[in-house]
């Protein structure tokens, strides 16, 4: 079994690791952390290695519990929630762990929501954390 987290920095990340690593060791998965970068021309390399550096460490929790863990930072055009149905598309993840924060009507509006396109679109289940 293949799951993928979905690592960004929000409130919820502890709460989200800590159920991945719950249902990693269940079902004795595999897991892969994706942290999703946007592309553009204000996007240093001091970001992009403090985000390697970040899941190298959150790596290091999930070896020390004996389950196996790769990480990925991906640098596109697209969304994270879009990476992240690529990725897990791509590999064949068989679960996706992510969290949601709540939002008003207005701002799912104008910013869109990660969640709930991962949620529709992703080929296989989705698990959310609030």
């Amino acid at each position: 079994m293949k799951i993928l987290v979905g690592y960004d920095y929000s409130t919820v990340t502890q709460d989200v690791l800590a159920l991945a690593k719950q249902q990693a060791q269940a079902f004795k998965a595999e897991v892969h952390l994706l942290r999703s970068l946007e592309q553009n021309p204000e996007l240093k390399r001091d970001t992009i290695q403090q985000a390697e550096q970040n899941l190298d460490q959150v790596k290091g929790e999930f070896v020390t519990l004996g389950l196996a863990c790769d990480t990925h930072v991906v640098i596109s055009g697209l969304s994270a929630g879009e990476n992240i149905v690529q990725f897990a598309e791509q590999n064949s993840i068989d679960l996706i762990v992510i969290g949601v924060r709540r939002r008003s009507k207005v701002g799912k509006l104008l910013f869109g929501s990660n969640a709930q396109l991962i949620i529709l679109t992703a080929p296989c289940p989705v698990l959310t954390v609030k």
